[in-house]
């Protein structure tokens, strides 16, 4: 008996290493996308990826994390081996915004239109600048003064070549309001949005 308790406790102690709530889960992403670089931000994100590997379908706000975590972990990773990363992430945020779109103020429709304009196109990935225009406005729609709809959908203006229109969205994002809890986050993409209007020229 005492030896299938301490077997039964090591099989819970072993599950409670990879929970994570929502709030840990978007400090620790923030750390590992500002504070982090190279091989240590690249296992900083596959770490993420294996504990949000189990989390429940039903639990749309976590689901689109995995969503995100999976694509920075992509984007860190690079070259080929991070597209089935990507091809993750898609998953997850369509499964998403199949069921509830307006989760997380849209959150899972800008982060799938930013995969389709970050993967490169057929024939090697998904990657397709149409289909991330209409997510990014859809995610504008769900959220037009968040930080982040306005910086990704300035971004994809840049790299359209549509400078007077990226700094027009730029200038929105930088005045969005703080967002409780997600202090490292806002900061870092405060960084992102000076780096990008500094080379606009403004």
């Amino acid at each position: 008996m005492k030896t299938l308790f301490v077997v039964f406790a090591s099989m819970l102690l072993s599950a409670n290493t990879y929970a994570i709530d929502l709030a840990t889960l978007q400090t620790r992403w923030a750390e590992a996308q500002y504070s982090l670089s190279g091989d240590a931000q690249e296992q900083a994100f596959a770490k993420l990826v294996q504990e949000t590997e189990n989390i429940s379908v039903q639990d749309l706000p976590m689901l689109t994390w995995k969503g995100i975590i999976n694509s920075s972990y992509a984007g860190a990773k690079g070259g080929l081996g991070a597209l089935k990363y990507a091809k993750e992430a898609k998953a997850a945020f369509e499964a998403v915004i199949a069921r509830d779109p307006a989760t997380l103020n849209g959150s899972a429709l800008t982060s799938l239109g930013v995969l389709y304009y970050k993967v490169p196109g057929w024939p090697i990935g998904f990657g397709d600048d149409n289909k991330a225009l209409a997510l990014l406005k859809r995610g504008l729609a769900a959220n037009p003064d968040g930080i982040d709809s306005n910086y990704f959908y300035a971004e994809y203006l840049l790299e359209q070549g549509d400078k007077a229109g990226a700094k027009q969205y730029l200038a929105k994002a930088r005045q969005a309001a703080p967002r409780p809890g997600r202090e490292s986050a806002d900061r870092g993409r405060q960084g992102e949005i000076a780096s990008l209007l500094s080379k606009l020229g403004s």
